[in-house]
């Protein structure tokens, strides 16, 4: 009796496109330089029930040569933070952030330190979390155990923090005018604001 054929081996190595989706992922956001930080510490891992924030790609992009509009000399004797761009679209303004954040976390800056906020829809963290209800929510900032995630309908409610980042990713003048204004306030030592910098330095009054 003849033997039957030999199915045929599919290596791994030859399963389709996914070795290669990394190529397509947009060209890297400009590396915002770590503002200054009032004591060196590692980086915890994330504490407490919710989803994970999204880490950065095990295969990170070489960053660009250009590099965000800094305005160092914003920091002056009377406490005022340091002020940057990085130049991001509305629809690229989260992830600029989120890159900007995990830039942040790897120089030491402690995840309690840092606040983001958003001016359009909410980062998914924050979208989780409340809908365990509001007092969870908020008390999450209240431990400054973690990053906390807000978005610009809230941002009177959120507390100061060493660290701020906007990410201007949606929603219309009116409420960025109001936003970052006070995120400037809230932010101790750095403010790093993700989207377009001529519109969000007039909003601030930045001159840019």
């Amino acid at each position: 009796m003849p033997l039957p054929p030999e199915e045929p081996q599919i290596h791994e190595s030859a399963q389709g496109p996914s070795a290669t989706a990394a190529a397509g992922r947009p060209a890297s956001t400009p590396r915002p330089v770590p503002g200054p930080r009032s004591a060196a510490s590692p980086r915890p891992g994330r504490p407490g029930p919710g989803p994970a924030r999204p880490g950065p790609s095990a295969q990170r992009p070489v960053p660009g040569p250009p590099a965000p509009e800094s305005r160092p000399e914003n920091r002056s004797g009377d406490g005022n933070p340091q002020l940057q761009f990085i130049p991001a679209p509305a629809d690229g303004a989260l992830d600029a952030a989120e890159e900007a954040l995990d830039l942040l976390l790897d120089s030491g800056r402690a995840p309690g330190e840092v606040l983001v906020l958003t001016t359009g829809d909410r980062h998914p963290w924050a979208t989780h979390e409340l809908s365990f209800g509001e007092a969870a929510y908020w008390a999450q900032q209240d431990t400054a155990e973690d990053v906390f995630f807000a978005d610009a309908s809230s941002v009177d409610r959120v507390a100061d923090r060493p660290v701020v980042i906007v990410a201007v990713n949606g929603g219309d003048d009116e409420v960025a005018a109001r936003a970052l204004p006070v995120a400037l306030s809230r932010a101790g030592t750095l403010l790093v604001v993700c989207g377009d910098p001529q519109r969000a330095g007039a909003l601030l009054g930045a001159g840019v």
